[in-house]
């Protein structure tokens, strides 16, 4: 596998020191593929604001090449802007730029700010200072009213300052594929990002997904719920996903974004069966 192909992998702010430890031991060993680069999540209206800008700077020390993910949620502009010149101080030179979600309780406290006005701002204080991720959804956003609705509000982002997009992630490449061709039908060139959920606890992202709009096939969660050893279900998991990634590499996908779960597998072995780093 060349190194044409983009790699990167998403982590989580742990809560607690063993879990900080466990996520530097998780970047050590995904380093051997060579990432483009680590993305570190941001919680709902900034819960996760100190965890995450921490641990963004720690790896930043060791030289790695690292994506904060940020949002306005709850923050107002000062405090957004006042973590942009932090990151810039830092040399981090990438971010997530994504609509975010309130903070629990805040309803209609707050006006939402959407990531094209995100991205916007960014740009307006920082000019070209950071490469702009944003989120794309193949299945559509579980809020958007249409599916020409989403691909607007995703050329909006690019149009505002975007340089490329991440997906939600799916099990459909089908899904990918159609979506990358109505986006490029609306005018969108930017590259867009396929994210690889693995498949470890069935029952948990069975859960995930229905709240986060992505689709579990029938065949497959008929077949997941079929098993009752939880090896099984990492077994198939990991053979589904390997053909999922292989398919939308031989189908054009530019690179791969895995949301790990601070894990190293089964990250490490989808990737080794895909032939990288051999």
């Amino acid at each position: 596998m060349t190194h044409s192909i983009r790699i990167s992998f998403e982590f989580f702010p742990p809560k607690t020191p063993e879990g900080r430890e466990k996520l530097y031991k998780t970047r050590e060993a995904l380093q051997e593929f060579q990432p483009e680069f680590f993305s570190v999540t941001y919680g709902a209206g900034g819960t996760t604001r100190e965890t995450t800008a921490d641990i963004v700077t720690g790896l930043r020390r060791d030289g790695i090449s690292i994506a904060p993910h940020l949002s306005f949620g709850g923050d107002n502009e000062e405090t957004i802007l006042g973590l942009l010149n932090q990151y810039k101080e830092a040399g981090v030179d990438r971010i997530v730029a994504l609509r975010g979600d309130m903070p629990s309780g805040m309803g209609a406290v707050a006006q939402m700010v959407y990531a094209n006005e995100l991205v916007a701002f960014i740009r307006r204080h920082t000019g070209d200072q950071f490469h702009l991720e944003v989120a794309a959804y193949p299945e559509i956003h579980p809020e958007s009213e249409s599916y020409d609705d989403d691909i607007r509000y995703l050329k909006a982002k690019f149009d505002a300052g975007a340089n490329s997009a991440l997906t939600q992630y799916f099990y459909n490449p089908d899904a990918y594929f159609y979506f990358i061709d109505q986006c490029e039908k609306a005018g969108i060139d930017a590259p867009i990002y396929p994210g690889i959920m693995p498949i470890t606890n069935f029952a948990n992202l069975a859960r995930f997904s229905r709240n986060c709009g992505a689709e579990i096939p029938r065949w497959l969660r008929l077949r997941m719920e079929s098993y009752r050893d939880l090896e099984d279900v990492k077994k198939l998991g990991m053979e589904v996903v390997t053909d999922l990634c292989e398919t939308l590499l031989e189908g054009g996908a530019p690179g791969l974004h895995f949301y790990t779960m601070n894990q190293v597998e089964p990250n490490t072995t989808i990737l080794r069966n895909l032939g990288f780093n051999q």
